[in-house]
């Protein structure tokens, strides 16, 4: 348990929330245990532009190898580019399979595209915008399907497959922390404690059960 380290990829037109919500349940979780650990990865060690003009500063790049107990991908209209990005998909292969490989939103579609879903249950962000709504577009849920036609899509905020864990829209983002924080080793009470801290314990206990754990 001591030590757990969060790795959290950020991208050109990464969603904000996707990458931060999970990042600031790790920061306030770390008030109570500063053995966690959770920072930033980018392709290369220079600023990243997210969506709507947010920049942010990595803090290692795909060289640097930090050590890592899980590493995470946010979703966001940059996953459009990031299904075929080579480098991320090398540097997933490369992890120890003791990594946990998690994402948040269309982050799903990475892992989808690369194969790794096939078998096993995953979700994605189930309410479209504008674009996606329309005639030419698709909800992202149902482009996971698309895109992985040998994974079972689920509707749940949160989906523990093992190794594998994807969490629904841009705000589930919360649960994955909230989750993270149990496959790490700490039990409800420290959860149910961040998440007040946080002033979300009524989200919090409305989101609790919509967790699907395949079995092992």
């Amino acid at each position: 348990m001591p030590g757990f380290r969060l790795g959290i990829y950020v991208f050109k037109d990464a969603e904000i929330v996707d990458f931060a919500a999970p990042y600031g349940v790790f920061s306030v979780a770390r008030r109570v245990d500063p053995e966690l650990d959770a920072f930033l990865i980018a392709d290369a060690q220079r600023p990243v532009q997210a969506q709507a003009g947010f920049t942010v500063l990595p803090n290692y790049s795909f060289e640097d190898r930090p050590a890592l107990d899980a590493f995470l991908i946010p979703g966001g209209f940059g996953t459009r580019q990031e299904v075929y990005n080579r480098r991320l998909h090398e540097y997933i292969r490369s992890l120890p399979e003791s990594t946990l490989l998690t994402s948040v939103c269309t982050g799903s579609w990475v892992y989808g595209r690369m194969g790794l879903l096939d078998g096993l249950p995953a979700t994605n962000r189930k309410e479209p915008d504008r674009v996606e709504a329309g005639p030419s577009g698709k909800v992202p849920i149902d482009r996971l399907a698309e895109i992985a036609p040998a994974c079972r899509v689920s509707r749940a905020r949160v989906v523990d497959a093992g190794r594998i864990v994807t969490a629904g829209g841009i705000s589930s983002g919360m649960e994955m922390g909230f989750h993270l924080l149990r496959r790490a080793g700490y039990d409800e009470s420290l959860v149910a404690e961040v998440a007040r801290v946080m002033e979300y314990s009524r989200a919090y206990e409305a989101y609790r059960e919509d967790l699907e754990v395949a079995a092992s």
